[in-house]
């Protein structure tokens, strides 16, 4: 299994960053990989329609060091676990995004890296248009 590291500098801070992409209702906003509708929620779990169908999702808890992990339960039942960290750059913050080759043929794996850094630039103009930020 293959891993990649896709990441994108936003020039805001990585406060604001956080504070909006651990927002999940956000989620359809910018991240169309994950979410293409309004997150329904069962307990701590989301359910989400995705471009795979119906996903369960699971984030860790909020917390004060930018990890926005989480496990992804695609519809054959594998359980995706991706590491998200929002961090300090120069220029702003770096969120940096650890995509997996799990159940994937390479085009396939190909296309996620893609979706995932169209994701991260969705995000960017999304916070980036926030006021105050």
């Amino acid at each position: 299994m293959r891993s990649r590291h896709v990441s994108h500098v936003i020039p805001v801070t990585p406060e604001v960053v956080y504070e909006y992409a651990s927002n999940v209702d956000n989620l359809p906003e910018w991240a169309a990989g994950l979410a293409q509708s309004a997150v329904v929620r069962d307990g701590d779990e989301l359910l989400v329609d995705s471009p795979m169908g119906w996903v369960a999702v699971r984030f860790v808890e909020r917390n004060h060091f930018g990890v926005l992990d989480h496990d992804v339960t695609l519809p054959s039942g594998t359980v995706v676990r991706n590491a998200v960290r929002v961090i300090g750059h120069p220029d702003g913050a770096e969120v940096v995004f650890t995509v997996r080759q799990i159940e994937l043929d390479d085009a396939a794996f190909a296309r996620d890296l893609e979706a995932v850094a169209a994701d991260l630039e969705r995000l960017a103009q999304c916070v980036s248009r926030k006021p105050g930020s």
